[in-house]
């Protein structure tokens, strides 16, 4: 698949428009996830009757943005209707290497993280074993961004060469001044790549997400690569203005995060695997309303008010398009964000049936 292949190609690379009203964007970029695509294989659209499991599957997730439909099920008594008590593993989500590792060991039934770092995890340990039980959250306009202060000669794409962008942290991916170490720096260097700027002509400092604000702040970096709710936090708090929206062009709709298992699990489970499927995308469709979308912000991600109704919303999909998935693992060996040996990931095979 070419870097370039399916993707929607309207505006591509520089400077994103300003926003039309945060909340508006967000609900139209929801209700859009729940578009099929005619022709591509999909998981979880099934008219049969939906599967009923039984028992307790712990789930490895920190609430946020993109897992809010999880949450928004365990509100609604969404999984319990389909038999299942979904327990969320307390100070989960830390990071993908721990979720990995609470899969492997029994711990958590499901982990909820970011392709990148789970596909470079099945790749770097031939144990790991991972398998998709659902797709989770997907790109829309302006959810991740490259931003700069509104004083800052860096207007366009093209400005950032030379210039310092401060990164979150990496997880599973190690870091490196020659490739991407995480899935928001693989859709920027696409980016950026479609606009002519060699990402290697930027030094990239990774992190921590929290300290992001503050950095751009002070001058000890140019610009930051963020996602919500840092993006609303930091135009509201320093009046940051974007200056790269990066999925767009060749990443627009690009899948950022979904729901994983361990092959062992998925194997002796998988009724109940397809019950927590089923009760999921119901949830996801629910979250393209924006009202339980808020909700869940502030009742488990502890935001205020303003904040969960402000920030903008990627798409929560309501089915498992492979061609997708497989353009994340594309994108990742296109830019050598890939363990040393490794080819391109095929995705199929790490999707639990």
């Amino acid at each position: 698949m070419g870097l370039v292949s399916a993707r929607d190609r309207a505006n591509p690379g520089g400077a994103p428009a300003r926003r039309r009203g945060r909340r508006a964007a967000g609900v139209t970029a929801a209700v859009t996830g729940l578009v099929l695509v005619a022709g591509c294989h999909v998981l979880g659209t099934s008219s049969a009757a939906a599967p009923t499991g039984s028992g307790t599957v712990t789930v490895a997730a920190a609430p946020g943005v993109a897992d809010a439909a999880l949450y928004i099920g365990i509100k609604d008594g969404l999984f319990q209707q389909a038999g299942l008590h979904v327990r969320v593993l307390p100070g989960s989500g830390t990071s993908v290497s721990s979720e990995v590792s609470q899969l492997q060991g029994g711990q958590a039934d499901i982990a909820f993280g970011d392709y990148a770092d789970m596909f470079y995890a099945q790749q770097r340990k031939s144990s790991a074993g991972l398998k998709i039980v659902a797709n989770g959250y997907d790109a829309a306009p302006s959810v991740m961004e490259v931003l700069t202060l509104p004083n800052s000669p860096i207007t366009a794409p093209s400005d950032l060469a030379g210039k310092v962008i401060g990164t979150a942290e990496p997880q599973e991916m190690p870091p490196s001044e020659q490739k991407p170490y995480s899935l928001d720096t693989v859709a920027t260097w696409s980016v950026l790549s479609s606009d002519n700027v060699d990402p290697t002509s930027i030094t990239w400092r990774p992190m921590p997400a929290s300290n992001l604000i503050s950095a751009l702040k002070n001058g000890s970096v140019d610009a930051i690569l963020a996602t919500e709710p840092t993006i609303y936090q930091a135009e509201s708090q320093l009046g940051a203005v974007p200056v790269l929206d990066s999925c767009t062009g060749a990443t627009a709709n690009l899948p950022l995060a979904g729901y994983f298992t361990d092959a062992t699990y998925a194997k002796k489970n998988a009724t109940n695997l397809a019950a927590f499927r089923a009760a999921l995308l119901k949830a996801q469709a629910d979250a393209g309303n924006a009202t339980p979308v808020q909700g869940a912000l502030m009742h488990y991600a502890g935001m205020n008010v303003q904040t969960a109704s402000l920030v903008t919303l990627g798409t929560y999909p309501t089915a498992l398009q492979e061609p997708d998935l497989q353009e994340v693992a594309n994108l990742m060996f296109n830019f050598n964000a890939v363990p040393p040996g490794a080819g391109t990931l095929n995705v199929s095979s790490v999707i639990a049936r």
